[in-house]
């Protein structure tokens, strides 16, 4: 009897194993594999992903000192780009590396964007879907402050903070060059939320008693997505172009190498009248806007994941074309 018994529980054991197995292989499809499938097929966020990983390398090679260091760095002075491929990008007047310039500003600049960014999508995300959803009373409170930061000037907010902190960590001057940056995003997440909660399905979902944080995670917050992931890229690259002219300006405290330095410099030496330093000048010129078309074209590829609407297309194509058979007879 306890043989028999011992055998089911084995066997009840198993089935739950299994099962569990079965799930996550589900899950992991459903949630990681069909998305980024979906995304991959497109030229966008194909492009972008490549120019992203571009910058993502160059700062491991910073980070892990694969590169000459710019500061130690000496060579001949002003060579040209591609005159010597020791170093491609040229040297400056004192003999730096314009690359090893550029691959050491790089991990500053990438974690500058990233706190900025996420302070202000993060924060308009939560002020502007509150607001949207409760309604009342909350509503009234949260746009009344947000009408006040977005009547502070942002710049000239933004250099006394620079200029009586003089914030040295890039995480800090992220949040700081986004201080109110998320005011008018939040408005205008306010304004879909609006929309959206008058919906069929938001609706039926209060109807059936679901809580609030659900439906605000399963049928608001996946509308929101592509608006809110494109707006993201606009806060990162407000950020770069913030800080870059801030830094050409000498109003942000010279700590480190950045690209905004690197231009300040190079204007310092003449190189906007001359084309023996173009080089120096055009180096960080096109490092920033590089990124910012690489995170442009990654978001707008990142639409055919976060988008319902388009997803759901996409998914349907392509379960009719593995429901075709293979050999089929054209009728004319």
């Amino acid at each position: 009897m306890s043989t028999d018994t011992d055998v089911n529980w084995q066997s009840e054991q198993t089935d739950e194993t299994i099962d569990w197995r079965d799930r996550l292989h589900e899950g992991f499809v459903l949630r990681v594999y069909e998305p980024a499938l979906i995304a991959w097929n497109d030229r966008r966020t194909q492009t972008g992903l490549v120019i992203v990983v571009l910058y993502l390398c160059m700062a491991l090679v910073d980070l892990f000192g694969l590169w000459r260091d710019a500061s130690t760095s000496q060579a001949p002075r002003m060579l040209g780009a591609f005159q010597n491929w020791s170093y491609p990008l040229g040297t400056t007047q004192s003999g730096v590396d314009v690359l090893a310039l550029i691959i050491d500003s790089t991990p500053f600049i990438l974690q500058m964007v990233l706190a900025g960014g996420v302070w202000a999508t993060g924060v308009a995300v939560i002020v502007g879907t509150i607001s949207g959803y409760k309604g009342g009373l909350t509503d009234s409170v949260i746009t009344a402050i947000s009408d006040f930061f977005m009547s502070i000037p942002g710049l000239p907010l933004v250099i006394v903070l620079g200029i009586t902190l003089e914030p040295e960590s890039p995480l800090v001057l992220g949040v700081i060059l986004t201080i109110n940056y998320w005011a008018g995003l939040g408005r205008s997440i306010r304004s879909q939320v609006l929309s959206i909660r008058n919906e069929s399905y938001v609706e039926a979902s209060r109807a059936m008693g679901t809580n609030t944080v659900r439906i605000i995670r399963k049928d608001i917050l996946p509308n929101l997505m592509p608006y809110v992931l494109v707006n993201f890229v606009f806060a990162a690259r407000y950020t770069i172009f913030a800080a870059v002219a801030l830094y050409f300006l000498g109003v942000l405290p010279y700590t480190g190498q950045n690209w905004g330095i690197t231009l300040n410099y190079a204007y310092n030496q003449g190189a906007l009248f001359g084309l023996e330093a173009i080089h120096w000048l055009l180096a960080p010129i096109i490092a920033i806007v590089g990124l910012a078309c690489g995170l442009i074209l990654l978001s707008q590829g990142m639409d055919r994941i976060f988008n319902p609407r388009v997803r759901t297309r996409l998914t349907g194509e392509s379960e009719s074309v593995e429901s075709t058979p293979e050999h089929t007879t054209e009728i004319r």
